[in-house]
């Protein structure tokens, strides 16, 4: 499999951060794709200045805000007519560590048909609800692959290969709001797709902003956990078969 990467960054009224983010980017010389998922003006203005001072930074634009995962689908079909090979995500807010970039790229080219997962290391500006409330998700992601290959399935910095992604995309649309990074990860271990974890330090800068709709988005991962464990009951024979063979 060929390995032509690009940087996917997902955007919503992350005025203050981006800037930082592509500069800390810039020495992997690689091209990268800001989908802007119907921000307001400042954050449309900052994006525009990026765009006109860095030749290597394209940006899309949604029209309104469909949440994170609607901003990925569209960015996936961007580096996909593009013709690169993977999209290494991050987020816009300043928490992923660019140093570790290279640890991510560098597994996907050893590993190219692999999902490669960011396995976060927490200081101690991590708050600990975010911590703790974590393992009620990897339990829920054990249960649902039946395995541990999935060792966070919330971490926003991971490495995608296109083509898995767009034969999924072809069989079911994947949750738009705060459920896609979940949802897309068990689906394309369903789907076969290999697993690979990198380890990598994560931090909440003081007044960071988040987009987290506690009742809104609680409920939404209650709904989805609940449809990816009946899930697992219908792919039963197949993982537990799987199972087996590891």
């Amino acid at each position: 499999m060929s390995f032509n990467p690009c940087i996917l960054i997902p955007i919503y009224d992350n005025e203050d951060t981006i800037r930082g983010v592509v500069e800390s980017l810039a020495t992997l010389n690689l091209p990268c794709l800001i989908v802007d998922d119907g921000s307001s003006a400042p954050t449309q203005r900052a994006l525009r200045e990026i765009q006109s001072e860095f030749p290597w930074v394209d940006v899309r634009r949604r029209s309104t805000n469909g949440g994170k995962g609607a901003a990925m689908a569209l960015g996936f079909r961007a580096a996909h007519e593009r013709g690169y090979t993977h999209a290494l995500q991050m987020d816009a807010d300043g928490q992923h560590n660019a140093l570790d970039a290279p640890r991510f790229l560098d597994a996907a080219r050893r590993s190219p048909a692999a999902l490669i997962l960011g396995k976060p290391i927490f200081d101690e500006s991590a708050p600990a609800v975010r911590k703790y409330g974590r393992w009620v998700t990897h339990l829920c992601v054990w249960l649902e692959t039946l395995s541990f290959e999935i060792k966070d399935a919330l971490c926003g910095f991971r490495c995608y290969p296109l083509d898995p992604v767009r034969q999924l995309y072809r069989q079911v649309e994947v949750g738009h709001r705060m459920v896609f990074d979940t949802e897309i990860a068990v689906r394309l271990h369903w789907n076969g797709v290999p697993m690979v974890n990198v380890e990598t330090k994560i931090e909440y800068l003081p007044g960071g902003l988040t987009h987290f709709h506690y009742v809104r988005d609680n409920l939404s991962l209650i709904r989805l956990h609940t449809k990816l464990i009946l899930g697992m009951l219908l792919r039963f024979p197949v993982l537990a078969l799987r199972l087996r063979r590891a």
